[in-house]
């Protein structure tokens, strides 16, 4: 599939193609999750996504500082907002 060899479900694409999608969610973090790279998530969404689609997406997040952590302010330093509820292993989790 990729060059590393990482193997996913259909589920773990879709959420991977969600999490590339979402403005707040860096590239860092679907690395942590999936261990997917940069590179790696880019190919991933060239086959998942029609050509127009792939075009608009990759014109979103060049550049745009929420995806990159390097181009990040110092300050933030999480992987999802704090009103944002707890993730645990790709399930979301029921507040109590």
């Amino acid at each position: 599939m990729l060059k590393n060899k990482i193997t996913l479900t259909e589920e773990q694409i879709d959420r991977v193609v969600e999490m590339a999608w979402e403005d707040r969610t860096p590239f860092d973090a679907i690395h942590v999750q999936f261990g997917l790279r940069e590179q790696d998530v880019i190919k991933l969404m060239r086959r998942a996504m029609k050509p127009s689609s792939f075009r608009m997406w990759r014109a979103r997040v060049q550049g745009r500082k929420t995806k990159h952590n390097r181009l990040s302010e110092d300050y933030v330093k999480r992987f999802k907002c704090s009103r944002q509820k707890a993730i645990s292993n790709n399930k979301i989790s029921k507040r109590k």
